[in-house]
């Protein structure tokens, strides 16, 4: 998140597409409500009506996967009203002219057209966010989680630089991550092309389908000379993460810390673990956390590659599906059997204090990681979670360097916290983007073959979470949660 779950009770606006808060996070449900309460606009933009669009201004319902339509036709009516942040996109944007002629075609007809909502509806949300104050936009992995998620974000990110609303109070970006360390993870480098912090593995970053489109976009836009579009030279950083002519650097800094020499080749995604070509899977695997029998799609592939792998290892704290197929399974012990910290959803570094021992053999991760680790001769000695927190900070210190154990165990910090009399930041991009100046980066709605129906098949089957399904099974089907509903409740919508 950009900004601050508590200020999203001071919202004028607030657009929440793929998410369910009051289901999956209570508590900014809750603050979405006040902030209705307090006379601000909700705009709910998902095909489900979920319980938030029951207070909405108005509520979006588009046929799944028109995500993309949608945002370009708010944008479309934004900019045709007049209602564009003039100011904040000459000051602190670039691209806006070349986002102007790509969403000029989305007007409320043609997007009603595609995503069967009424033109009228599309009209109204936009300006009912464009004139607020200030404009929140939370979304959720109902965004994320499509072969276009990636374009989806950029098409709400337009949004929010188009109408002002990143780096002020109330407003911004909003992610809402799926569970309470998900960013922790991330920002741990728990990912496959970058280390803590996201620093680059390799130098040659922006290789992804996407990021070629991007680049190709830009190089069109600045080509055209209708768009006046001023190239940066120069970059200034708020908060300066290194950059990709640095990155022999990063590796250098981890390798040394960590006394092995790290490979400059960025990792592989589970899809591309359990690709359909065999010859592309790995021989051994080390699943930590994570159930993919339960949460990956194509169940039976994952299966088959488990089956056929030289070495398999599990740890989790259950024996899980996938356990199963492991040689070897290392029990893990819950959050409330260890030490440590997590980082919410929006950037709170908070500290957690073990309420019991743990049970029979089970160790927290960093001993059982450590331990692996002294069996490969490496020299790692740490004796408390706060001797790991002191390596991420030096590691780090463009997030984390400021954020000592003691100042934590006083209250949460947000990231960046840079020196030890930083007070956090609540609130990202004040003032200026970590890159210097924003970026509009326009994205096309491409229709997919998978979204379509005809008379034979006329429903599209996705899914979505609720309170009692939260997530993939994985946090209920264990006794004694066998008392909750336990079975799959089909919804059938409609916007005739």
């Amino acid at each position: 998140m950009t900004n601050t779950i508590e200020e999203l009770s001071g919202a004028g606006a607030i657009l929440v597409t793929g998410s369910n808060p009051t289901a999956n996070h209570p508590v900014i449900g809750y603050r979405i409500r006040e902030a209705v309460r307090n006379g601000g606009t909700l705009i709910v933009a998902d095909p489900r009506r979920i319980p938030l669009a029951d207070i909405a201004d108005v509520h979006l319902q588009f046929k799944p996967g028109t995500d993309i339509a949608l945002f370009n036709g708010l944008a479309h009516v934004i900019i045709k009203e007049d209602l564009q942040d003039k100011e904040y996109i000459e000051n602190r944007t670039q691209g806006y002219k070349y986002l102007e002629q790509i969403v000029a075609k989305y007007t409320p007809a043609y997007v009603s057209e595609i995503t069967g909502v009424p033109a009228e509806d599309i009209i109204t949300a936009a300006c009912l966010f464009a004139a607020a104050d200030s404009g929140a936009i939370v979304y959720c992995m109902g965004v994320t989680q499509h072969t276009c998620g990636t374009e989806n974000v950029v098409a709400l990110t337009n949004l929010s630089l188009l109408t002002g609303n990143v780096g002020i109070p109330h407003a911004g970006m909003n992610p809402l991550r799926g569970q309470n360390n998900v960013q922790g993870a991330c920002d741990m480098g728990c990912l496959p092309n970058v280390f803590s912090g996201y620093q680059p593995v390799h130098s040659d970053r922006g290789t992804g389908t996407y990021w070629q489109r991007l680049k190709k976009a830009r190089q069109i836009e600045q080509k055209d000379n209708t768009t006046q579009v001023e190239t940066i030279t120069s970059i200034e950083f708020e908060h300066p993460v290194p950059v990709d002519s640095v990155s022999d650097e990063i590796r250098a800094k981890f390798s040394k810390a960590w006394g092995v020499e790290l490979s400059d080749v960025a990792g592989r995604t589970m899809p591309d673990m359990f690709h359909d070509n065999p010859s592309r899977r790995p021989k051994v695997i080390y699943i930590m956390g994570e159930n993919p029998i339960i949460s990956s799609p194509h169940t039976e592939r994952v299966r088959e590659t488990l089956e056929n792998m030289e070495f398999v290892v599990v740890q989790d704290i259950f024996l899980t599906e996938t356990a199963r197929y492991a040689h070897v399974v290392l029990p893990a012990v819950s959050f409330a059997e260890k030490d440590g910290s997590f980082i919410n959803t929006e950037r709170r570094v908070q500290l957690i204090h073990r309420a019991i021992k743990p049970r029979g053999q089970s160790k927290p991760d960093w001993e059982i990681i450590q331990a692996l680790a002294q069996k490969f001769n490496l020299n790692w000695n740490y004796n408390s979670p706060a001797e790991v927190w002191d390596e991420i900070r030096e590691l780090t210190p463009h997030y984390f360097l400021g954020m000592t154990i003691e100042r934590l165990e006083e209250a949460g910090l947000q990231w960046p916290c840079t020196s030890i009399d930083h007070p956090g930041t609540p609130i990202l991009h004040k003032g200026k983007f970590s890159r210097g100046i924003g970026q509009f980066s326009t994205v096309e709605y491409r229709p997919l073959a998978a979204d379509s129906t005809d008379k034979e098949y006329p429903f599209i089957l996705t899914t979505a979470r609720k309170l009692y399904h939260y997530h993939y099974h994985y946090h209920y089907h264990y006794q004694p949660f066998q008392s909750t509903p336990s079975k799959p409740l089909p919804v059938i919508l409609t916007t005739t």
